[in-house]
C-alpha cells in the first residue's frame, strides 16, 4: 500500500523507497494488455477509410506507432526515480498552479476517450442485437452507467477486471489474426504499394503517435511501484515494447478488417471480417471487445474523477472521502455521456478530431516535461517539495507555461483537422506537421528560459527537504 505523504492538508500517493517491489520486465504485459481494446483497433481503420491502401496504412501505422511511444516510454522512466503519480510530476516545469494547465489536458483525454468508447460499445452492441434492435442512445446510457458503477467500487476491482478481459480480448484476436492471414485472400489492389496519397498518410501516421503518446498521463502511475535502481534503458525497453506491439498489432487489425470488409461502421466491420474466419466467430470478437471497452471506461473515469478532486485540492485544500469521490465521478459521466450522444453519428470523423486534439494539446507538454528531466534538472527533484505551495518550485513557473504557449502558438498554423485548417497546412494540401514543430521549439523555449535557473542551489534546498521523507535512502 502507498504511504500517504500529507503536506499543509494536501496528501497524494507517493511509493517510499522501502515499498518499492517488482520487476521491471513486468512492464511489458502491462502495456501490452493496456492497447488489447476496440478503441486502439480503430485507429487502424482510419487511413484505409481516407482512400489510403492497406500497405502505407500499415506503414504509416509501425511509424506513428514507433514515433509516439518514443515519447511515451521516456515518461515512464520518470516512475522508478520519483515514486510518483505521472502528473504530479509536472509542477516542477510549471508551478504548483500551473500545472492545473497539464491536468485539465488529461480531462480533456480522459472523458474524450470514454466518450468514443461509449460510441463503438453502442455500435459492438447495435451489431450483436441488430441494426434496429435497440437505439445507439439507450446503449450508451447503460455502457456508461454499467462503467461507473465499475468506477465506483474502486482502482483494485477495475484492474483485476480489466486483466481478465485483457488477456480474454488478446487471445480472440491471436485466433483472428492467425486464422485471417491463413484463410482469407487479399484482393490484388489491396497488395499493390502505389497510391501513396501524403495528407491521409500523414493523417494516419500521426493518429497513431497521437494515441500512443496520450498513454503518458498514465504510464509512471505503474513504474513508480519499482525501485529506484531500475536503470532508465531498462524501464524504457520493457514499456515501449510492450506498448508498441500491442498497439502495432492491435491497429494493423483494424487496417486489416478495413480493407477485406469496409463498412463505415467499425463494429460491423469487425463481425463482418471474423464471420469471414469463421462462421460466428465475429459475435464472439465483439462480445470481448465490448467487456475490454467497459473496463478501459470505468479506469478513465477513476482517473478523470482522481484528476478533478486534484484540480480542486489544488485551488482550495479538500478533505473529501467517498462523498466527493462520486461527486467527481458523476461529473465525469455527464460530461462524457453527452459528448458521446453528441458524436454517436460520425464517429470516425470525430475520433480522427479527437486525436488531433490530444496530439496538439500533449505535444508541448511532453517536450517540457522530458527536457525538465532529462537535461534541465538531471532526474534531481524534491518530492517532498512537489507538495508544498509555497516551496523551491513556486506557485507559477513562467518558464514552463512560456514555453507551453509558444510551442503551442507555433503549431497552429500547421494544424489540420475537418473543423480548421491552418494556413501552413493549407498550403501543404491539408497535412499536419504541427507535432514536429511543437517539439523542437516548445523544447528549445524551454531550455532558453532555464538558462537563469541556479541549479545547485536548487539541488542543495531539494536534498535537504527530502531527507525527513526517506532519511538514510530507505
Amino acid at each position: 500500500m502507498a504511504h500517504r505523504l500529507t503536506i499543509e492538508s494536501h496528501s497524494i500517493d507517493y511509493v517510499p523507497l522501502a515499498e518499492r517491489h517488482g520487476k521491471v520486465r513486468d512492464l511489458w504485459p502491462v502495456w501490452f494488455s493496456g492497447e488489447a481494446n476496440l478503441a486502439t483497433l480503430a485507429v487502424g481503420v482510419i487511413g484505409v477509410g481516407l482512400g489510403l491502401s492497406m500497405w502505407w496504412t500499415t506503414i504509416a501505422v509501425i511509424g506513428g506507432c514507433a514515433f509516439g511511444t518514443f515519447f511515451m516510454a521516456f515518461h515512464s522512466t520518470q516512475g522508478p526515480q520519483l515514486g510518483l503519480p505521472q502528473l504530479i510530476q509536472s509542477r516542477p516545469q510549471f508551478g504548483y498552479l500551473g500545472a492545473l494547465l497539464v491536468w485539465v489536458v488529461a480531462l480533456i483525454a480522459y472523458i474524450g476517450y470514454n466518450a468514443f468508447n461509449c460510441v463503438l460499445a453502442a455500435q459492438a452492441t447495435r451489431q450483436l442485437l441488430g441494426a434496429h434492435a435497440v437505439a445507439d442512445r439507450a446503449i450508451i446510457f447503460w455502457f456508461s452507467v454499467t462503467a461507473l458503477a465499475m468506477a465506483a467500487v474502486g482502482y483494485d476491482w477495475i484492474h483485476r477486471v480489466q486483466r481478465v478481459f485483457a488477456y480474454s480480448m488478446l487471445a480472440l484476436l491471436s485466433i483472428f489474426t492467425l486464422t485471417a492471414l491463413w484463410l482469407i485472400p487479399m484482393p490484388a489492389v489491396l497488395m499493390q504499394l502505389g497510391g501513396f496519397k501524403s495528407v491521409p498518410f500523414l493523417v494516419q501516421f500521426f493518429a497513431a503517435a497521437a494515441y500512443q503518446l496520450s498513454w503518458s498521463i498514465y504510464v509512471s502511475d505503474y513504474s513508480r511501484y519499482l525501485p529506484a535502481n531500475v536503470g532508465v534503458a531498462a524501464s524504457f525497453w520493457w514499456t515501449y515494447l510492450g506498448a508498441f506491439i500491442g498497439g502495432v498489432w492491435l491497429m494493423l487489425i483494424g487496417t486489416l478488417v478495413a480493407a477485406i470488409s469496409p463498412h463505415p461502421d467499425v463494429a460491423a466491420a469487425v463481425q463482418a471480417a471474423a464471420d469471414l474466419v469463421m462462421p460466428g466467430f465475429g459475435a464472439v470478437l465483439l462480445a470481448g471487445g465490448i467487456l475490454g471497452l467497459v473496463s478501459i471506461t470505468a479506469l478513465n473515469f477513476y482517473g478523470a474523477s482522481l484528476t478533478l478532486l486534484s484540480v480542486a485540492d489544488c485551488v482550495k485544500p479538500q478533505h473529501s472521502g467517498i462523498k466527493g469521490r462520486i461527486v467527481a465521478l458523476l461529473i465525469a459521466f455527464a460530461v462524457s455521456l453527452g459528448l458521446a450522444l453528441a458524436s454517436s453519428r460520425e464517429f470516425a470523423n470525430r475520433f480522427e478530431d479527437l486525436l488531433s486534439v490530444l496530439l496538439y494539446l500533449f505535444t508541448p507538454w511532453t517536450a517540457i516535461n522530458l527536457v525538465d528531466f532529462y537535461w534541465v534538472r538531471k532526474c534531481r527533484y524534491s518530492v517532498r517539495e512537489i507538495f508544498n505551495p509555497h516551496g523551491i518550485y513556486g506557485r507559477w513557473s513562467w518558464r514552463g507555461l512560456l514555453a507551453y504557449a509558444v510551442g503551442f502558438a507555433a503549431m497552429i498554423p500547421f494544424f489540420s483537422t475537418a473543423h480548421y485548417k491552418g494556413p501552413i497546412a493549407v498550403e501543404l494540401g491539408g497535412a499536419d506537421l504541427a507535432m514536429l514543430v511543437g517539439l523542437p521549439v516548445s523544447s528549445i523555449v524551454y531550455l532558453l528560459a532555464c538558462r537563469s535557473l541556479d541549479m545547485e542551489k536548487e539541488w542543495v534546498a531539494a536534498e535537504r527537504a527530502d531527507r525527513a521523507l526517506h532519511p538514510g535512502g530507505s
